[in-house]
């Protein structure tokens, strides 16, 4: 059964796109962000990986090897993860190396720390 986001079946979109590519960019935004790289690495790395995840469709499922339809939806579903992993490893980053300048304020955003003037 063909879908707007998958080409084979639900399932296999589940499983190789979300689970196993989304867990893979996941962790490759996480490692990005702890060697500081800048964000746009995780976004051309993900581009590459979307290709990598649709030839399997193809391989293993008969999905489609060059449909541009289904790598652009393989490509947003894994830059989002990656985009997801980097900024809570960055968020971290901040917030433990400069624990006196910042602090968080939600599970992807910091602050910076108010200051309180001795007078």
């Amino acid at each position: 059964m063909m879908g707007i986001l998958w080409d084979t079946s639900f399932t296999t979109f589940l499983f190789l796109t979300v689970i196993i590519g989304g867990g893979a960019g996941y962790m490759a935004g996480r490692a990005l962000a702890t060697h500081w790289r800048p964000i746009i690495q995780p976004i051309l790395y993900m581009l590459l990986m979307a290709a990598v995840v649709r030839f399997f469709h193809f391989a293993l499922f008969d999905g489609g090897l060059l449909s541009l339809h289904f790598y652009a939806v393989d490509a947003a579903v894994l830059i989002a993860a990656a985009l997801l992993g980097y900024r809570v490893t960055r968020v971290r980053q901040m917030v433990t190396q400069y624990s006196w300048l910042y602090e968080r304020s939600g599970p992807l955003s910091w602050r910076e720390k108010k200051t309180q003037l001795m007078e």
